[in-house]
C-alpha cells in the first residue's frame, strides 16, 4: 500500500487550488481526478463570470470567500498571464415591484465591502442604449476569466511546489483507520490500488456526498442529500449592443436568465433552472440542451432586451450544479466540513460548492487549508 501524506479528490477549479495551497504549505499532496484530464466537470460548464459578492448574506461563508476570492483572482490572473476582463454587470429591474430586490441586493453588497451604485433607467440607458428597465444595480468589479487558463495556472502551482495529479483515477470507496484513511481508487491502467493518506479533501463536486458515503467509518449523518440542478445555456447568433453582463433582480437562490460575455466576445443566455430527478446518479446525468427550452429565454431576455430578434437563440451548453437542499427550501451556505464538524482526523468534505465557487476558488483553497492544518 501507497503512503501519501495529503490526498485532494476531484480536479476541478476548487480541487486544484485547494491542492496548489496545501502543496505550497509544504504538504506533500496527490491530486486524484476520475476523468482523463482536469476540468471537464462543473467547472466547464459554467458562465466564467467573477462575482462581485452582492447576492450572499452578510457574514456567511459565500460572502467572505467570494469577496477575498475575486480580489485573489484578479490578482492572480495578472500575475500568471490568465485572460480576465472586468466588464461590470447591471442588475436590473423590469417592473417597478422588483426595485425592493435591487435595495435588499444594494444592502447586501455594502455590509459584504462590495461596490454597487444604484441608476435610473435614463442612467443605465445612457450607458447601455438597448437596455429595457426601472432602475438598475452597477457592479463595476463583476468579470469574466478564462476558467480553463486559470485551472492549467493552478495545476503549475501545484507542480511546481512538487505536488502531482492522477487521472483516470476514482475513488471508489475506503476506510477510516487509526493510521489515517485507506482510499481505494481505480484506474484503467493498474485497476484497483490503495492509498494510504494523513489528509482527504473531498473536492469531488457531483460526486462529492457518494465520495463521502463510499468511506467506511465516516459517519452518514454528516452527509447531506446530494441533488442536482441543471441549466442550459443559448447563444446568440446575431450582434449583440451590450458591453456588460445584464442580470434580472435575483429570485431567491436563482439569478434568473442572464446576459454574458466571453472572452471571445460571444454573447450566451442563461441558464436557466430544471431541478433533476432527486434519484439521478452524477454519471448519467443529460447534459444535452433541448431546443424548445429556448420559448421561455426569449420571454425573460425580452424584458430587458425587447430588440432579441427572433430566431437569435442557439442551443449552447448545459451545467448542472451540486445540491444540498430541495427546491422548496433556501439555498444554504458552502459546507466546508472539516474534523470540528464530524470528528474524522485529517477529513474534509466540501459540499454544494456551486456558485460563486469558480470566483472564491483560491479563497476556497486557502480556508481548506486552515482547516485541515490549522
Amino acid at each position: 500500500m501507497e503512503r501519501v501524506d495529503t490526498v485532494v479528490i476531484g480536479a476541478g477549479a476548487v480541487g486544484l487550488a485547494v491542492a496548489r495551497a496545501l502543496a505550497q504549505a509544504g504538504r506533500e499532496v496527490m491530486l486524484l481526478e476520475k476523468e482523463s484530464t482536469i476540468g471537464t466537470g462543473v467547472s466547464s460548464r459554467n458562465s466564467e463570470v467573477i462575482h462581485a459578492g452582492l447576492y450572499y448574506a452578510p457574514g456567511s461563508l459565500k460572502a467572505r470567500l467570494c469577496v477575498a476570492g475575486k480580489h485573489q483572482l484578479y490578482a492572480y490572473a495578472q500575475a500568471h498571464g490568465v485572460n480576465t476582463r472586468a466588464c461590470g454587470k447591471w442588475v436590473v429591474a423590469t417592473e417597478v415591484s422588483q426595485q425592493a430586490a435591487l435595495d435588499t441586493l444594494a444592502k447586501k453588497a455594502h455590509a459584504n465591502g462590495v461596490e454597487v451604485h444604484r441608476l435610473t433607467s435614463q442612467e443605465a440607458r445612457a450607458r447601455e442604449p438597448a437596455l429595457s428597465c426601472v432602475a438598475a444595480l452597477w457592479s463595476p468589479t463583476t468579470g469574466i476569466v478564462d476558467s480553463h487558463g486559470l485551472m492549467l495556472a493552478l495545476l503549475g502551482d501545484l507542480q511546481a511546489a512538487g505536488g502531482w495529479l492522477a487521472v483516470q483515477s476514482a475513488v471508489v470507496g475506503g476506510e477510516v483507520t487509526a493510521d489515517g484513511t485507506v482510499l481505494r481508487v481505480s484506474s484503467p491502467a493498474e485497476g484497483d490500488t490503495e492509498l494510504l493518506a494523513r489528509y482527504v479533501v473531498n473536492a469531488a463536486s457531483l460526486h462529492a456526498t457518494q465520495v463521502a458515503a463510499s468511506i467506511t467509518g465516516f459517519p452518514c449523518a454528516y452527509i447531506p442529500k446530494a441533488r442536482y440542478a441543471k441549466g442550459s445555456y443559448f447563444s446568440l447568433s446575431a450582434a449583440s449592443p451590450f458591453r456588460s453582463l445584464i442580470y434580472p433582480a435575483p429570485q431567491d437562490a436563482w439569478l434568473g436568465i442572464h446576459l454574458t460575455l466571453d472572452l471571445g466576445g460571444q454573447t450566451r443566455f442563461g441558464p436557466d433552472l430544471e431541478w433533476l430527478d432527486p434519484s439521478a446518479i452524477p454519471d448519467a446525468l443529460d447534459y444535452a440542451v433541448a431546443p424548445e427550452r429556448a420559448q421561455r429565454f426569449y420571454a425573460d431576455v425580452r424584458r430587458y432586451w425587447p430588440a432579441l430578434p427572433d430566431g437569435a437563440l442557439m442551443p449552447s451548453y448545459s451545467g448542472i450544479r451540486p445540491k444540498i437542499h430541495a427546491p422548496d427550501q433556501a439555498a444554504p451556505d458552502f459546507r466546508v466540513d472539516g474534523p470540528a464538524v464530524h470528528g474524522v482526523s485529517g477529513w474534509v468534505n466540501l459540499f454544494g460548492i456551486e456558485s460563486p465557487g469558480l470566483t472564491s476558488a483560491l479563497a476556497l483553497g486557502d480556508y481548506v487549508r486552515d482547516v485541515l492544518l490549522g
